[in-house]
């Protein structure tokens, strides 16, 4: 592996930082977007209840808002639960805000290396061009100087394209991810709206 840093010369350093944030920032999301964690199964009922049975409703609010990103969400509707309708919604609609900007956290970031990873490839391929030109001498070419910037080209251009796969890959797949959580969370807030206006059982 080291002989393989070697040979791809110094632009293979950026690249190989930008893998090091990549995997963090995936294994991170893997770890903080389980749907267990995110939208709780039965959350919503269970709040409710509780909730309606009124033993010590500042304290099970507190509990739910740290429970999860759909309790913040569900805990800021409660909150609100005395007001008009409009008022509760919008109080919903802050958090939801605010956990939907959690929620996308990070994803910039591995969307930038992603886009990023393929060009500091060609970038390294560059400065391997521009050794082996500058092995080309009248007496002839320095068979050594070649070898080393074919090598930092390939080796650079391959890096690149094998950083810029799975970041592309998780990218896609985290915000389809975040986009299906926050419309789940959006259909367990009306539904919130509803039970307590009476409006469903």
């Amino acid at each position: 592996m080291f002989a393989i840093i070697q040979a791809a010369g110094w632009p293979i350093w950026p690249l190989l930082l930008a893998s090091i944030i990549s995997v963090a920032l995936i294994i991170e999301r893997l770890v903080a977007l389980r749907r267990a964690k995110v939208v709780p199964t039965g959350l919503l009922q269970r709040a409710v209840g509780e909730f309606k049975l009124g033993a010590n409703n500042d304290r099970m609010l507190e509990e739910l808002e740290r429970h999860s990103p759909l309790g913040r969400v569900l805990a800021a509707g409660l909150r609100n639960v005395g007001m008009t309708r409009e008022v509760m919604k919008e109080s919903i609609q802050e958090a939801g805000s605010a956990v939907t900007h959690e929620l996308n956290r990070y994803l910039t970031t591995l969307g930038t290396i992603a886009s990023i990873s393929p060009l500091m490839g060609l970038f390294g391929t560059v400065i391997g061009m521009i050794e082996i030109f500058g092995s080309q001498a009248p007496t002839g070419a320095n068979p050594q100087q070649l070898a080393h910037g074919i090598s930092v080209s390939l080796y650079n251009t391959g890096f690149g394209i094998f950083i810029a796969i799975p970041s592309l890959i998780f990218w896609r797949h985290f915000r389809a991810l975040v986009d299906t959580f926050v419309v789940e969370m959006e259909q367990q807030a009306i539904r919130l709206v509803e039970f307590m206006h009476g409006e469903r059982k």
